[in-house]
């Protein structure tokens, strides 16, 4: 699959999974994608983990309420560290949604598929600091996202999208 066709045909997929394991390397390569991504003022805010042991996974389900994700075979969970990259700016806001994008298009391109659930952990409730607690994450790094990983069992919905037109124009706006 060429990039484009990975942009085009990628969907963010809610349904159930089958139970065919991920192999090791289809994962490290879906990290490596990630991690490729552009990072503001090159600071690697971004670091990864990856869970397919069915009890690490059962006891990260087990904090993830409402439940999503719980059928996939693997899952892939983003860390952070916010560290001042310009002045006093951070970009690691930036830097962990290039490579959850990535990992997103790389997943499409293996044939498997996934969701980005980043609210879902990150509200009030704090399910992300339960789940890094239960991996052994240090304090100095947030996880904010996890996206399972695995071969869908029913086809992806396809949401409608506005025409490109009504979104896109040249050299000045006139939408």
């Amino acid at each position: 699959m060429n990039t484009l066709d990975a942009i085009r045909t990628r969907r963010s997929y809610r349904g159930r999974f089958l139970p065919t394991p991920v192999p090791h390397e289809h994962l490290m390569a879906i990290m490596e994608a990630g991690l490729q991504a552009p990072s503001g003022c090159n600071k690697q805010t971004t670091s990864l983990i990856a869970v397919d042991d069915p009890e690490a996974l059962a006891r990260l389900h087990a904090v993830i309420d409402p439940p999503v994700g719980e059928t996939a075979p693997a899952m892939i969970c983003v860390l952070t560290r916010p560290i001042i990259a310009y002045r006093d700016r951070t970009f690691f806001v930036q830097d962990y949604a290039a490579a959850i994008q990535n990992m997103l298009l790389a997943i499409a391109d293996l044939g498997y598929a996934s969701c980005w659930y980043e609210g879902h952990i990150t509200d009030a409730d704090r399910i992300g600091d339960q789940m890094a607690r239960i991996l052994g994450v240090p304090e100095e790094y947030q996880l904010v996202c996890f996206l399972p990983v695995g071969v869908p069992a029913e086809e992806a919905k396809t949401p409608p999208k506005q025409p490109l037109e009504s979104r896109c124009c040249f050299n000045r706006f006139s939408l």
